[in-house]
């Protein structure tokens, strides 16, 4: 990437930090002078490695193992400070941005809009979280996952991960980008744009992975105090995280998804993806936990007290996550009048609509159940809770895309063709 390429995406992530500190219901992040912040990012955000991963099978199964640690633990595990720890305000910003739930939202919603076609005065796109992060950013589901998984797994914080359910299944229905603003976020580095509003596609993938992982387990280190058998299983967590870290990452999409099946096919990849990861997560974290004795487990349980002690200070405090109420907005209503009136379905056509909406209302419903658990106050039972939400999350989607295979292959072109318009041209 060129030096002008790497300045114009810090000041992009930079101005989504600081005009996140006075939007509506998000509190500020306490970054500093954006100066330091502007140098810190533009050393961050170094060109990451696309994994090439097909996107057209149905259905991803995932087998339960455990993963093989790695040959050596990272250097955040010897004594504080290390060489290899990002430092000075590189630390600062890859820290917030693993911590501050608040901060991934931002910079989400900032390149989820760039390339949108509505109205540029608005603050929010119809398939925005409710708590303003968005699931799609472009061909891209779920950026940062890693981080939302670690932060709400050691530190508590669920409004990241808990955001995720039903409604980003809709919008993977009716996508809310059109092919060409879809091209406009897969371009490449080298494209010859003199302005790219938004980082790389990898970055929100997770390139900073490693980073987030030496910061995490810096913590832990620092609740615990590890005596030499407790460090021998912090290194293998630390390893098992790293490993986690990289299975999400190269589950990047390099082409994007142009249709409701592929976006669908595309979100069974990313969420099998992340849930191996989480599964291979789980044994090393239960080791160590099982290690340590009652006072170092109540002081690694207290990391999500002082989480939930900043998040109160800054004002955002945890609110019930989107994915479990009880009712959709307006916007995630199926638009039954629309598709009536675009499509002119025939009969055969709409049965398969009717079990396309009925496989719909059933991921709704078990996405609602499968909620947020208030009695998880430990490392391990929330990653657990973790573990059943995508399992379940996994199931919703492929429910819905069996039924929406079945219908779209009674489609003609030009149906199919007025079907994807009904996202991108929604009021937003």
């Amino acid at each position: 990437m060129s030096k002008f390429g790497v300045t114009v995406i810090a000041v992009v992530l930079v101005t989504a930090l600081s005009s996140a500190a006075t939007a509506k219901g998000r509190g500020h992040f306490g970054l500093g002078p954006l100066g330091s912040v502007k140098s810190a990012f533009a050393r961050l955000l170094a060109p990451g490695l696309l994994h090439s991963r097909p996107t057209h099978h149905r259905r991803v199964h995932v087998r339960r193992t455990k993963s093989a640690p790695l040959k050596s633990a990272p250097a955040a595990l010897q004594n504080i400070p290390s060489a290899n720890q990002p430092s000075g305000e590189e630390g600062l910003v890859v820290g917030r941005l693993f911590t501050d739930p608040a901060a991934r939202r931002q910079i989400a919603a900032t390149a989820a809009l760039a390339h949108w076609h509505g109205d540029r005065n608005t603050t929010d796109g119809w398939w925005s979280h409710g708590h303003g992060g968005y699931g799609w950013v472009g061909p891209l589901f779920w950026p940062f996952a890693y981080n939302d998984i670690y932060g709400y797994a050691i530190f508590g914080d669920g409004m990241g991960f808990w955001d995720y359910g039903y409604p980003d299944i809709h919008a993977g229905i009716f996508g809310p980008y059109g092919s060409d603003e879809l091209a406009a976020y897969m371009a490449p580095d080298s494209s010859g744009q003199r302005e790219r509003r938004i980082p790389p596609l990898q970055q929100l993938c997770g390139d900073a992975g490693r980073e987030s992982t030496g910061l995490a387990i810096d913590q832990i280190q620092r609740a615990i105090q590890p005596t030499e058998a407790q460090r021998a299983a912090l290194d293998h967590l630390a390893d098992a995280s790293n490993s986690a870290a990289q299975i999400i990452q190269a589950s990047c999409p390099t082409q994007p998804a142009s249709t409701a099946p592929a976006r669908l096919a595309l979100m069974q990849q990313r969420t099998a993806a992340i849930l191996t990861a989480v599964i291979s997560l789980q044994p090393q974290l239960e080791d160590l936990y099982d290690l340590l004795n009652d006072e170092q487990k109540t002081r690694l349980n207290a990391l999500a007290d002082d989480q939930l002690k900043t998040a109160s200070a800054n004002g955002t405090m945890k609110a019930p996550a989107q994915g479990c109420e009880a009712s959709l907005p307006a916007a995630l209503q199926w638009p039954a009048g629309e598709i009536e009136a675009r499509l002119h379905p025939n009969d055969a056509q709409r049965d398969a609509l009717e079990r396309l909406q009925r496989a719909s209302a059933r991921a709704v419903e078990m996405l609602s159940y499968e909620c947020q658990p208030n009695d998880a106050i430990t490392p391990p039972a929330r990653l657990a809770a973790v573990d059943g939400r995508l399992g379940t999350m996994q199931q919703a989607i492929n429910l819905v895309s069996d039924a929406l295979e079945d219908f779209y292959t009674t489609l003609s072109d030009e149906q199919k063709f007025q079907f994807e318009l009904i996202g991108p041209k929604r009021a937003p």
